[in-house]
């Protein structure tokens, strides 16, 4: 048994069937949550030595390297059985609204630091910290987030079921589960 049934083995039977129907925006959640784990460890490990003088561009940086892993993990994973353009199409369609969702990323801290002037010697260091987390990290991922979910769905992967679900699909993961638990329902 893979380490996804046991997990949704022990999730109760109503949340595990809407994990189960929304496994895709679940996989894109979970991709989202690893590359923001990458953007903020790339950022601060950037701004608090090579880019000192330049956060912006230590951020910009930081979604760069996550955009390429998101790439990868939203084509093979989170959206594995979308598709419906070639390879090079869709690849330069997740890019540009990747950079499109970076611009969007960028905004509120932008604003923060040189719109409200959220920065040192305006204000103290942990105030400029925060203030740069809160909006870029929080704020600005829940933006380019928002707009990479619709916008994948709608241009770069618009066609559901066009690759076929590889081993451990739906089908096999709900009958997994369902023989572990005594269910004998069929689900569709």
């Amino acid at each position: 048994m893979s380490v996804v049934h046991s997990a949704l083995a022990r999730v109760p039977a109503p949340l595990r069937d809407l994990i189960i129907k929304h496994r895709e925006l679940v996989r894109f959640v979970v991709v989202g949550g690893t590359c923001f784990v990458i953007t903020t460890g790339l950022w601060y490990g950037l701004k608090l030595t090579v880019l000192t003088t330049k956060p912006i561009t230590a951020l910009a940086a930081a979604i760069l390297v996550a955009m390429i892993v998101n790439y990868v993990l939203s084509r093979e994973w989170s959206f594995q059985t979308r598709g419906g353009r070639e390879g090079h199409h869709e690849a330069a369609l997740f890019f540009l609204v990747s950079t499109i969702a970076v611009g969007l990323n960028l905004v509120p801290e932008t604003i923060s630091r040189y719109v409200f002037d959220l920065q040192v010697p305006a204000v103290g260091v942990l105030t400029q910290e925060v203030s740069d987390f809160v909006s870029g990290s929080i704020v600005g991922t829940l933006l380019g987030m928002v707009f990479r979910w619709w916008a994948l769905k709608k241009f770069v992967f618009p066609h559901a079921d066009v690759r076929p679900e590889r081993a451990g699909g739906v089908a096999l993961l709900r009958s997994a589960l369902d023989g572990e638990s005594g269910h004998s329902e069929q689900v569709a």
